[in-house]
């Protein structure tokens, strides 16, 4: 066959069998595109790959477990939710690491992700209360404007239990709190902006809630070198003018799906059941440094481990990045 034809067999094969253009067949592809003339020199070698019954049950394993992704979508109640990666095999890669281990060793899979068409930046200015339901995550949002005695002791829970949070922090607290601040930081949680003075969001002119954000966008950038990304409304109160001003100011409007409501001071028993009976996987659950989240915090983690679900931040639970549940 001639150079020209040779080139355009060999990217119709790589679309048959579902592949890139990178790894084996991509080497192919890549030499014969630079040297056409040569082409008809592959012919051996891709009936070669494409008899081999190692890369046949590759490629017939992989169709047989692909997970598809999950769009994000805009929900009637939940408003955005995002999407979900799916999972492959790694068929090229795979492939090659079963060459190189022999026959006798028993094939090792390689998978990767497959992203959503559609992610939460494609839905525009809307709310987000919830993360995927497919996603065995849950956040831990901890609003700061007050109580900063149990800022610590719950900083040292969470460090026992080896789990990140995401501290929404009161602009005006930032301001006169900036060591406390670092330490949090120092922990390695997510921090983000819960407006600068604690207003009704829906009940400010368009200039006064724009100045609310951007000034606590501001100060985390400039005192702790944060660049921020979500915005969590002061009481959960907000109109379509917040999330839209929020939207231009590059940050996603985040509530929560379930309340600790700690600040009525329950008894960590009752915030650890309420925790226990509703939490489920894409929850994001909302709390603040308080006697009673303090005190409920480990039995809370416990609760959602127990549940298969995994503790983190908003950002992590949010990101339509692929987690393993953990075992037992």
């Amino acid at each position: 066959m001639n150079g020209r034809k040779g080139a355009v067999l060999l990217a119709c094969f790589a679309t048959v069998v579902g592949i890139g253009q990178t790894g084996v067949v991509g080497e192919y592809i890549q030499e014969a595109r630079q040297q056409p003339a040569a082409v008809s020199a592959w012919g051996p070698k891709l009936n070669d790959l494409q008899k081999d019954p190692l890369y046949k049950q590759i490629l017939e394993k992989r169709e047989q477990t692909r997970i598809q992704p999950v769009d994000a979508v805009l929900d009637r109640v939940w408003k955005a939710i995002p999407g979900y990666n799916g999972l492959e095999i790694d068929a090229e890669e795979t492939y090659k690491q079963a060459k190189a281990a022999g026959s006798s060793t028993p094939i090792t899979y390689v998978y990767r992700q497959i992203p959503p068409k559609v992610n939460l930046e494609d839905l525009g200015a809307e709310p987000i209360y919830r993360g995927n339901p497919k996603k065995p995550m849950v956040a831990l949002m901890i609003n700061v404007a007050w109580g900063n005695e149990f800022i610590v002791p719950m900083l040292d829970i969470l460090d026992a239990e080896k789990v990140k949070a995401t501290f929404f922090f009161d602009g005006s607290w930032l301001k006169k709190n900036p060591e406390l601040a670092k330490e949090i930081q120092k922990r390695g949680h997510e921090l983000e902006n819960h407006a600068y003075t604690h207003p009704n969001m829906s009940q400010l002119s368009e200039y006064r809630a724009s100045m609310e954000i951007s000034k606590t966008q501001k100060l985390l950038k400039e005192s702790l070198g944060v660049d921020n990304t979500w915005f969590a409304p002061p009481s959960g109160d907000f109109n379509q003018q917040t999330v839209r001003i929020a939207h231009g100011l590059g940050l996603k409007t985040v509530l929560w799906t379930l309340d600790t409501v700690d600040w009525r001071n329950p008894s960590p028993e009752s915030v650890v059941n309420k925790i226990s009976n509703k939490v489920e996987a894409g929850t994001l659950i909302l709390m603040h440094p308080t006697a009673s989240s303090s005190k409920a915090l480990p039995g809370m983690i416990r609760a959602i481990k127990k549940k298969g679900l995994i503790p983190g931040t908003v950002g992590q639970t949010l990101s339509p990045a692929r987690v393993i549940p953990p075992s037992g």
